[in-house]
C-alpha cells in the first residue's frame, strides 16, 4: 500500500512520518503540507516526493496518513475518501459534527477503509485491558482524567498550535477518554454536566447505555508535576485501572498502520473507523454546547 502523509507539523515529523518510513508492509509515498519550506525538508529526510498539492498526492497514492489541524483534516479527508484512498486519520475527526459526518458519510460511500488514531487504542496494554473490562461488564460508575502541561510545561511542540488554544482541552484530550469509555461502558446517552475548573480544566458527568456513570476530567494546562491520564472502573467486578502503555507514538502508529492493512483487506469496519469518531465528536458537541463561556 502507497501512504501519503498529509501535513508536516511537530506530530508528523515526531509519530506519522518515523512509523511510515519504518513499516514494511507499506509504501511511504510522499509529503504535502500547508507550508512548502516544511514540506521540502521532511520530504529530503525520509527521501520520498514533497508534493506540491494534495489532490496531487492523493492522485498517486492508495491511502493518506492526516496530521493536520481537524478543520483542515475533515475537508480532505472527504476529498480523499472520494478518491477511493483509504483514511489514517487523526483525533478529533474534526471540530463540529457536519465535518465530522461528511467524513463518516464519504468514508462508507466509497467503500474505503479509515482508522482515526486515538493513541491509547493501538498500545497493547491498554487495549487488551479495554476487550477485558468490556467483556466483564457490571460497571457501576468510572473515573478518568487526562490532564497534560501543553501550555504550562514550557517546552511541548504543540504549544503553539492555534487549534489547540482555540478548542481546549475537550477537543484535544476529550476523545483519549472517550475512545477508552465507550468501548467498555456503551455509548454516552447524555452528557449530564459541564464546568470549568481552574486554568482550562474541564469537567463532565456522563451518562452511558450500559448503565453506569462516569466523570471526565480535561487540562492541558495541568502543573507539570501532575500531568497524566488515567481511567479507574468500579463496579460488580470489583476495582480496575487503566495500564500505562509502553509504546512511544510511533509504535503506537504502527500498530494503527497495521489495522488499516487488516480493515483495507477484509473489508470490516475498524472499532476506531471514522463513524466511532463522529460519535466522539457529537458527544464533544454537546459537551460544548453545556460549557459556560469563558471570560
Amino acid at each position: 500500500m502507497r501512504i501519503g502523509l498529509l501535513g508536516t507539523g511537530p506530530w508528523a515529523r515526531l509519530v506519522h512520518a518515523p512509523a511510515l518510513d519504518g513499516h514494511p508492509g507499506v509504501e511511504f509515498a510522499g509529503v504535502w503540507g500547508r507550508r512548502p519550506e516544511a514540506a521540502g525538508p521532511l520530504a529530503e529526510r525520509f527521501g520520498v516526493r514533497a508534493y506540491d498539492s494534495a489532490d496531487a498526492l492523493i492522485s498517486e497514492v492508495d491511502a493518506v496518513a492526516v496530521a493536520l489541524p481537524p478543520d483542515v483534516q475533515a475537508d480532505l479527508a472527504v476529498r480523499a475518501a472520494r478518491a477511493g484512498r483509504h483514511l489514517l486519520l487523526d483525533k478529533p475527526l474534526a471540530t463540529g459534527v457536519p465535518g465530522g459526518r461528511a467524513v463518516a458519510e464519504a468514508a462508507e460511500a466509497a467503500g474505503v477503509a479509515s482508522v482515526v488514531f486515538f493513541t491509547t487504542r493501538f498500545q497493547r496494554r491498554p487495549r487488551e485491558w479495554i476487550r477485558e473490562q468490556a467483556a466483564a461488564g457490571g460497571w457501576f460508575t468510572a473515573r478518568a482524567h487526562w490532564l497534560g502541561a501543553v501550555f504550562s510545561g514550557g517546552d511541548s511542540p504543540f504549544a503553539a498550535s492555534p487549534w489547540r488554544r482555540a478548542k481546549g482541552p475537550l477537543w484535544d484530550v476529550g476523545p483519549h477518554a472517550l475512545s477508552v469509555l465507550l468501548p467498555v461502558l456503551g455509548d454516552v446517552v447524555r452528557v449530564a454536566a459541564a464546568a470549568r475548573g481552574p486554568r482550562d480544566a474541564v469537567h463532565l458527568i456522563l451518562e452511558h447505555s450500559g448503565g453506569a456513570t462516569g466523570t471526565v476530567t480535561l487540562s492541558l494546562s495541568a502543573p507539570p508535576a501532575a500531568a497524566g491520564a488515567g481511567v479507574e472502573l468500579r463496579g460488580e467486578p470489583g476495582v480496575a485501572v487503566l495500564p500505562e502503555g509502553t509504546e512511544d507514538g510511533p509504535a503506537a502508529f504502527t500498530a494503527a498502520v497495521d489495522d488499516l492493512l487488516g480493515a483495507a483487506r477484509t473489508g470490516e469496519r475498524h472499532p476506531c473507523d471514522a463513524r466511532f469518531a463522529l460519535r466522539v465528536t457529537q458527544i464533544l458537541a454537546e459537551a460544548e454546547t453545556l460549557l459556560p463561556a469563558t471570560g
